[in-house]
């Protein structure tokens, strides 16, 4: 396979710097970011953790200087990250989240421990799987250079580059892999990656995925499914679902080169700093901006109180007269139940059983929905929809 050109020598130069002694001085610290010198800036986080690396973006995207350009590659454990106004009881199973649910980690094969994590990111858009197989890319640059397609279409080149053929930005500002379809002229069209954004006065990021090998795809599915989401109304951003597939590259570091030298043939070359995963915890350790949103990024109230206001009914309404799935068998004849949730918190409930002690109750403060609304079969029933207690 012959290289582009124009790409042989940024490849040439480029260098994976090795990792860095805990005796030296370490290039990621807040002076170094913000220094009004460093105008390309490029980074390959080696920790797993969403929320230190959604914590370090976020940070690059706050002191990296206004004029510069910065290029962020990272690698999540398992996890079901949100958009910044989504509502994750439409959009997740989030009981499957918690439960045995066959995720493996791609690195060996093996079953994934615990639960796959649930993260809401700071920028829009819509829901996406991470993980060992699926590198995340984000640039930050000034808002005068922004375009929603021009760092997407570097993907693509990278991607082109390591002789992936069918890549190419959509409408959408996705990019979509299009797949010859044996006995059929028409190809098929899978998305391969997801984009989303975020503006500021001085500075732009626009973050994407890149599904290269993920043995998960077909839990893909199940996970963002929410058996919730017909008897819900929600004022939020719901996600636009397509058809996904792996590229196919299964060397996660060559892509990461082929991007690193697609953003250095657009700004120039720069080595990239590898931010090892012991690094990343010194650094969550010793600067205050990383830490506190890591912490806010992982706390309870900003997964689920930052949900727009939504409408749970079990039959249609006036508001919302879509038809609702049928009810279980064991449940009573006339049940009924409506209820307005505002940051996570009930604020009107009512219905065919005592419903009041739900009150200003914060759906993710419920461990049982029979405790709370005296009858075991709705109990249950509410447990399987929205992922807690026991759902059998």
């Amino acid at each position: 396979m012959t290289l582009p050109r124009r790409l042989l020598g940024a490849i040439a130069r480029l260098r994976i710097k090795p990792r860095i002694q805990s005796n030296a001085r370490h290039f990621f610290s807040t002076d170094a970011v913000s220094h009004p010198s460093n105008r390309v800036q490029v980074y390959i986080s080696r920790t797993s953790d969403p929320y230190l690396n959604l914590s370090i973006e976020h940070f690059l995207l706050q002191k990296s200087p206004p004029d510069s350009v910065v290029l962020f590659l990272y690698t999540n454990r398992p996890c079901v990250v949100i958009g910044r106004n989504q509502n994750p009881w439409v959009e997740v199973n989030l009981g499957l989240l918690k439960h045995s649910n066959g995720i493996v980690n791609s690195r060996d094969g093996k079953e994934e421990e615990g639960e796959v994590l649930l993260v809401r990111r700071r920028s829009g858009g819509g829901t996406v799987f991470h993980d060992s197989g699926n590198v995340n890319y984000s640039v930050i640059c000034p808002p005068a250079s922004f375009d929603r397609n021009k760092h997407a279409a570097m993907v693509v080149r990278a991607l082109n580059s390591l002789g992936v053929s069918g890549a190419r930005v959509n409408e959408r500002h996705d990019i979509v892999l299009d797949v010859p379809d044996s006995g059929v002229e028409k190809k098929q069209t899978f998305k391969i990656s997801g984009s989303a954004y975020k503006l500021t006065r001085l500075r732009s990021l626009h973050h994407g995925t890149c599904l290269l090998s993920s043995p998960n795809l077909p839990l893909v599915g199940p996970l963002l499914r929410s058996p919730a989401a017909p008897y819900i109304k929600a004022r939020g951003v719901e996600s636009v679902r397509s058809p996904i597939r792996n590229v196919g590259v299964t060397d996660t570091a060559a892509f990461e080169k082929a991007v690193v030298a697609e953003f250095g043939a657009m700004y120039g070359n720069m080595d990239p700093e590898v931010i090892e995963a012991e690094e990343a915890e010194e650094v969550l350790d010793n600067t205050p901006i990383v830490l506190k949103g890591y912490t806010e990024l992982k706390s309870p109230e900003w997964i689920y109180t930052q949900t727009p206001q939504f409408t749970f009914s079990t039959h249609p309404t006036d508001e919302d007269p879509r038809p609702r799935p049928p009810l279980p068998d064991d449940l009573p004849t006339d049940f009924r139940a409506t209820m307005t949730i505002r940051h996570g918190q009930v604020t009107d409930v009512s219905g065919t059983i005592p419903l009041a002690s739900l009150n200003l109750t914060y759906l993710h403060h419920v461990t049982n929905w029979q405790s709370k609304v005296g009858n075991e079969p709705v109990g249950k029933w509410l447990n399987s929809l929205f992922g807690v207690g026991n759902m059998g």
